[in-house]
């Protein structure tokens, strides 16, 4: 065990090594070391935040079956949780929008399934930034774009996007892993920040293939990477291979803050709690409306949080929160 050497060489800068990530992944989520580990990137998010940090809150336009199939989500066709389509209206995207920056987002972020209309969602989005404060920071989390599409989203009045390569895409999902790199590609290309996440972990994925993406997430630069476990969606199939504890989710969390340049300002997690903002985490996600993790129509009715619950737990964890437009996000 080289416990010493990791948070000496995570003080100097260093940068680590896929074989010394996978023997941080290692360690007992449970252990001196791994404890450790939480304390150091707590340190690392607190010292380059100033400790302030960052609640962002999303909303979706649509709520329908997706094709793509990703088997963790709910929307996913095949897992036949929703089976009916619902869209929001115009109307009732502005004020989702605008209930959340009223209540205090750092940045507001609008989501779609796949294969919600990419015009339509332009539409929407213009309004939506037109009754928005001028600062607001708007993110989209929306499907692989072309570049040309990317464009459309920054001209739109995007900061930028978030955009993950999934734990075993293509495999869990019917999605190219190598189009979803070729998108996130485009989005930087576009001048579209992009913020990312190693997800959604589940018991069955080894530390290699963590190992791997957090190295891969470290070449982005992006505006956040973290970590976040796979919610059990129930009756489907992946729900039978269980779910991490967060306990085990923090000690991901810690490893990805060490393993991300310093320029990389944000850590997340989620869903939020107290142990991930322990182990470094410094972003977390309000939620409302339609959501991926969720089996309710409504996640604010469901397992969504709010961005108050949100404040409670960063205050819980010794964590200031950032008042005013998501620093993450910025050029």
């Amino acid at each position: 065990m080289r416990i010493n050497d990791f948070i000496k060489k995570s003080q100097d800068s260093g940068k680590f090594s896929k074989d010394e990530l996978l023997e941080m992944l290692g360690y007992p989520p449970d252990c001196s070391a791994t404890y450790r580990l939480m304390a150091e990137a707590k340190h690392i998010s607190k010292e380059l935040t100033g400790n302030r940090a960052e609640i962002h809150a999303q909303f979706s336009l649509n709520l329908e079956p997706c094709a793509c199939n990703c088997l963790f989500c709910s929307f996913a066709k095949t897992n036949e949780i929703f089976k009916q389509k619902s869209r929001m209206t115009q109307e009732e995207a502005v004020a989702s929008a605008r209930q959340l920056e009223d209540e205090g987002a750092n940045a507001v972020f609008i989501m779609t399934t796949a294969q919600y209309p990419f015009g339509k969602f332009i539409e929407i989005a213009q309004e939506v930034k037109k009754n928005l404060k001028p600062e607001t920071t708007l993110i989209a989390n929306v499907a692989d774009q072309s570049l040309s599409n990317a464009i459309k989203i920054k001209d739109a009045g995007f900061d930028g996007v978030y955009h993950a390569l999934r734990l075993r895409e293509g495999i869990d999902t019917a999605i190219d892993p190598e189009r979803r790199k070729e998108s996130i590609r485009n989005f930087q290309e576009a001048g579209l920040k992009v913020g990312t996440c190693i997800e959604p972990v589940g018991p069955e994925h080894s530390n290699e293939e963590i190992a791997e993406l957090i190295l891969y997430t470290a070449t982005l630069n992006p505006a956040y990477s973290g970590a976040a476990r796979r919610i059990s969606i129930p009756g489907t199939d992946l729900a039978k291979k269980g779910m991490i504890s967060e306990l085990r989710m923090s000690q991901i969390v810690a490893v990805t803050r060490l393993a991300m340049p310093e320029t990389v300002l944000g850590n997340c997690t989620h869903e939020p709690c107290t142990l991930g903002a322990a182990a470094g985490a410094n972003l977390f996600w309000a939620e409302i409306g339609a959501n991926p993790r969720d089996t309710a129509k409504k996640t604010e009715k469901g397992r969504g949080h709010t961005i108050a619950q949100c404040h409670i737990l960063f205050q819980e964890s010794g964590c200031g929160v950032l008042e005013g437009t998501s620093r993450f996000y910025a050029v």
